[in-house]
Parts: structure tokens; sequence; C-alpha cells
């Protein structure tokens, strides 16, 4: 089979394992049903703004040209920072957007990817964004009426815990089995002032995650196709938004969104 065209993140559905599929211009491809072959995947030395759809030659926050980088609702500050978000105050680069995505009820959780982490997602997003990060365990610590306060709480938290992934150690699956998430969700619950513990949400549910990989890389080099733009080789697995090929090759394909590539099996 071939596939070619604009490729943006992989479509991920919560199951046993993770079922991923990833969108190629007018195709959705069955990625699961490509581990263990032999696959090709190459950039066409073309990349298209996720947003407007122009033809750039370099894109900014995965996926957009310059101008839609500065002025698109997807990529405002509070999306990286979430304590930045002026919503509720009725400030919003657009406020119809802002309703639907930061207006709405939000989870602070903690994931376990090779340590525990901190972390902000909507309602809706759930377990998206923890698959995406490569959680193997995560557990809602919060819940919010808003983005804002969801920031609040995570600003307070990375005092006492990390707020990023460390994609290598996730993607060799290293996995710490002495972090128990409820004892830290108690832990770090109390550590939290007053005006934010009342958000503490008393669902204690521990969701695990299985990812399709068949072999994890010990040494994970990841490839740009900025510096290579063709990769012949085994699919082995998929975890978070990362293809696994042999000989301990990976690629980010959320970081290449927009690029325009041909996939062949």
């Amino acid at each position: 089979m071939k596939y070619s065209g604009m490729i943006v993140k992989m479509d991920a559905e919560f199951g046993s394992p993770v079922q991923y599929n990833l969108p190629i211009g007018d195709a959705v491809v069955d990625m699961n049903g490509l581990i263990g072959h032999n696959i090709s995947l190459t950039w066409l030395n073309e990349i298209k703004c996720v947003c407007c759809g122009k033809t750039i030659k370099k894109s900014f926050g995965q996926g957009y040209c310059y101008p839609c980088f500065t002025t698109s609702p997807e990529t405002d500050s509070c999306v990286l920072r979430p304590e930045m978000c002026r919503a509720h105050e009725g400030v919003a680069r657009d406020l119809e957007w802002a309703t639907e995505h930061c207006l709405q009820d939000h989870y602070v959780y903690l994931a376990l990817t090779s340590d525990v982490k901190v972390g902000v997602t909507r309602e809706t997003q759930v377990p998206t964004r923890w698959i995406d990060q490569g959680a193997w365990k995560a557990i809602k610590l919060a819940k919010t009426p808003n983005r804002y306060t969801a920031g609040l709480i995570e600003v307070e938290l990375k005092q006492y815990i990390k707020d990023k992934t460390n994609w290598r150690e996730m993607l060799r699956n290293i996995q710490n089995t002495q972090i128990d998430l409820l004892t830290e969700k108690k832990r770090l619950s109390q550590l939290l002032p007053a005006e934010l513990s009342e958000y503490v949400c008393g669902e204690d549910e521990i969701y695990e995650m299985e990812y399709p990989v068949v072999l994890y890389p010990q040494k994970p080099v990841c490839i740009d196709f900025e510096k290579i733009n063709e990769i012949h080789s085994m699919l082995l697995g998929i975890k978070g938004q990362y293809l696994i090929f042999d000989n301990n090759i990976v690629i980010n394909l959320r970081k290449h969104s927009g690029y325009v590539v041909r996939l062949e099996e």
C-alpha cells in the first residue's frame, strides 16, 4: 500500500493496546497493522500550515505558519502555560474557541512515564492526553471549572514534582514501579493552599495504558526530517506520538505535523 499527503498527529483510541491511526492526506492509516512490517516513510520536501493550508518553508508550534502561530487560538500562551489563560476574564484570541476549550472542566493529573509528573488537560481529552505523553499510569488529582484554575494548581505542584516527560526514558519503557499514584495524590493534595485544595477530586481510579510495541529501543535516536528525509526500516511499535523502528530509530510524528510525506509498506 502507498499513501501520500500532509500528516497531523496520530489519533489514539484507548484500548489494550492503544489503537493508532495516522491521518495522511485524504486517508487514515491503521498504524497498528504496520507493526512488524518493513515500511518506508519519506518527506517530500513540502510543509503546509495545519491551520490555513499555505505551503511554508518552516513551521512553528507543531505545524503552523508564522502568521497563524501568532494569531490562532490553538497556539495562545495558555496552551503551554494554563496559568496564563485569561478567558475567564473575557480575554482571548478567540472567545468562542476559548469558551469551548478553556471555559470547560479541566483536570489536573499525575502521570507516570518514567517518573511521576503533573499536567493539565481538558475533561474531553482524558485519556488521550496521557497516551500522547506515553504515560503508562495516570490518576486525576483535581477538577476545575476552567483552564486558569487548573494552571494555578499545576504551578503549585511543580514546586514538588516535574511537569515534563523524559522522552528517552519513556521510549526505553523505564518504569518506576515504586511510585504509588494514590499515595502521591494524597501527599500532594495536602500541599495545596486552602483556596485550591477545594478542587481536589474524589475519583481515585488509576488508569493504565498499554502500547503496541514489540521491542523498545535501548538507546533511542530521534530522526528529524530536516536532516534525514527518508526512513526504510521495520516498525517495532508506537508510544506517545513516536514511531519506533529497529536500530533504535524513532520519530515524533506530532513534531512533523504539516509535513507532506509518502508512506509505503
